[in-house]
């Protein structure tokens, strides 16, 4: 007898209940976009240890909806405005149901070669959506970072093999933290990562990337990579690809664009407009479960020469034997780090599919509408100041305060914890150029325009009463790469 075996009717059962609960949960106005709990709260809630006899399904449920999945973010909730949110859509997550109830495997062609193939039309959708050539090749990862350190090692192991102590990478101030580590576990030692200062409007200009190049050329360095920002995460800013691209071009240096934000805007009008330049990147990050509206996890990689990607990765074993791939077909283990995969992209492919394109595309104008109301929002009202011009979603202000920056920021964080406790939605915090900023990154197809202007009339007009505490103005948080984010973890 199977100890693990579910009878059909019972499947049926769990299913229709486990349904409707999500359904319930999605269709529940009253979640809030925040429910926070302390760590000896959850304790109590969900003890530590591993029942030895079977528990009823429903029971389990009901455990699960009384004291875990309340004590999450909600970020489908029309005001979640905090960090970068990913707000899905109900075909994809039937499509992550479907690759998880089936077992489905994408590591090679010989055992998935439905799914590979899906992986395959996703990606092909993905490069003609940012204009890359049909000989590129993509493969799907768990998010962003994972893009970025898939990208970083098949830039070194295309142009330089092993480490070598003279490589240098460049990347720009405003870059995400996935870079630092990607670059750490590539093997950059922290005096072989350039951080280039942004401009005023924190975009990365292509002369200061040249005059870099060529003082580390003058001092007999090797210049290998540059990571370029398609919607930075401080304020969505796009640096200018076109010429950076061409500074890359002329001194041999792999350009990666880090694009998990912004990427997914080339499906309109202005997105393509303001992303020119990027069919021109060596490697592109993209993230499909942010602006292309996904479950998590969700990631992509696409490399311009599309075959890097199996030179960087592919490596014969002889358990593998059998897998080896055919004319046309695709083992995905051979493109990445991982060889266990699951069926990523169908969530993708269930839902472009059943939606269609333009609803998406209609999706992300909307959301860059409402960037816009904010700011004009914002520009409009003496109580507000912005603190950057913002660009894509993301729009970076706060309350106008006197008394200094220490007091701008209590009073600010003040408000964004007031904000949540509201229930009306959930902004974050920055520091650019060591001023304190409420970040508000509009995302969600969820999001509508009495939302913003419910949030931009709570910073313009809520009290604040009670004394905060907040740490002290931060600088950008790449500033101190060499003695932080690329030190070795345990020193």
């Amino acid at each position: 007898m199977n100890p693990l075996d579910v009878d059909r009717e019972v499947m049926r059962a769990m299913g229709h209940r486990t349904v409707d609960l999500m359904v319930e949960m999605l269709a529940d106005a009253g979640r809030p976009p925040l429910l926070r709990a302390s760590a000896e709260e959850m304790a109590a809630r969900l003890p530590f240890g591993a029942p030895e006899a079977p528990q009823d399904f429903e029971t389990l449920l009901a455990q699960l909806q009384r004291d875990v999945l309340p004590f999450m973010s909600n970020s489908a909730h029309s005001g979640y405005m905090a960090f970068v949110p990913a707000c899905g859509t109900f075909p994809a997550a039937l499509g992550d149901f479907v690759a998880s109830a089936l077992g489905a495997y994408v590591g090679s062609w010989m055992e998935g070669p439905g799914p590979s193939r899906v992986e395959l039309v996703v990606h092909d959708w993905f490069k003609e959506w940012i204009g890359y050539p049909s000989g590129a090749a993509g493969v799907l990862v768990s998010g962003g970072s994972a893009a970025n350190l898939t990208a970083l090692a098949c830039a070194r192991e295309t142009l330089l093999g092993p480490m070598d102590d003279r490589a240098v990478l460049y990347v720009a101030d405003q870059a995400h933290a996935s870079v630092a580590r990607a670059a750490r576990v590539v093997g950059f030692r922290a005096d072989q990562v350039r951080v280039l200062p942004t401009d005023a409007d924190q975009r990365l200009q292509p002369e200061t990337v040249a005059a870099a190049i060529d003082s580390d050329l003058g001092a007999g360095m090797r210049p290998l990579a540059m990571v370029a920002a398609a919607g930075a995460t401080n304020t969505g800013a796009i640096d200018p690809l076109e010429g950076i691209a061409a500074v890359c071009r002329q001194n041999g240096v792999w350009l990666h664009v880090d694009a998990a934000y912004g990427g997914f805007a080339a499906l309109t009008e202005r997105g393509r407009r303001a992303l020119a330049g990027l069919e021109l990147a060596d490697s592109v990050t993209l993230d499909p479960h942010k602006w292309l509206y996904q479950p998590i996890e969700c990631g992509s990689l696409l490399v311009r020469d599309g075959h890097l990607l199996q030179r960087a990765f592919a490596i014969e074993q002889d358990y593998l034997h059998d897998a080896a791939g055919g004319d046309g077909e695709v083992n995905f283990g051979d493109l990445g780090l991982q060889l266990s995969r699951g069926f990523r992209a169908l969530k993708v492919w269930l839902s472009v599919s059943h939606f269609g394109v333009a609803a998406f595309r209609t999706a992300i104008d909307n959301a860059l509408d409402l960037a816009e109301l904010a700011r004009r929002r914002i520009a409009a009202d003496d109580r507000l100041e912005a603190i950057a011009p913002g660009e894509l979603g993301i729009t970076c202000f706060r309350r106008r305060v006197e008394g200094g920056e220490d007091e701008a920021a209590r009073v600010n964080a003040a408000l964004i914890a007031a904000y949540e406790a509201s229930g009306l939605g959930l902004v974050s915090s920055t520091a650019l150029d060591g001023r304190y900023a409420v970040r508000l990154c509009v995302l969600n197809h969820t999001t509508r325009a009495e939302d913003i202007e419910a949030a931009l009339d709570f910073f313009a007009t809520a009290p604040v009463d009670s004394p905060t505490t907040v740490a002290g103005p931060r600088s950008p948080h790449m500033m101190d790469i060499a003695a932080g984010w690329l030190r070795p973890a345990n020193s």
